[in-house]
């Protein structure tokens, strides 16, 4: 494993989300219901931005932009691409659903740490 310390523990409180920049990595950091996650921020669809994504109780996020939907803990994909409807289903037929990149995160002496391997 990599470990790469990215931000101190108290940058990122309950309900809060951060963008971080590391050398080869932009990653969004949430900390949803008091667990620490670490996705890249990047829809894998678009290539969209997620730092404005929905994040819901049951821990999906929701992309901004054609609302697909992923599971915050695996990166699974759980709905690709129904927005706009009917469009979106064609645009789903087109575009092959690819899963959200997630990476391990661990706190250790204040910091949050991200392994990026």
């Amino acid at each position: 494993m990599s470990w790469t310390k990215v931000l101190a523990v108290d940058s990122l409180p309950v309900g809060s989300r951060q963008v971080v920049k590391t050398d080869d990595h932009n990653l969004l950091l949430l900390n949803h219901q008091g667990q620490l996650y670490a996705v890249k921020n990047s829809c894998p669809h678009l290539k969209i931005s997620l730092k404005k994504a929905k994040l819901t109780d049951e821990g999906d996020l929701v992309c901004p932009m054609h609302r697909s939907v992923f599971d915050l803990k695996t990166g699974a994909v759980k709905t690709w691409i129904p927005w706009p409807p009917v469009v979106g289903k064609a645009l789903a037929m087109l575009s092959q659903e690819k899963a959200l990149a997630v990476f391990p995160v661990k706190t250790e002496e204040g910091s949050i740490w991200v392994d990026l391997t």
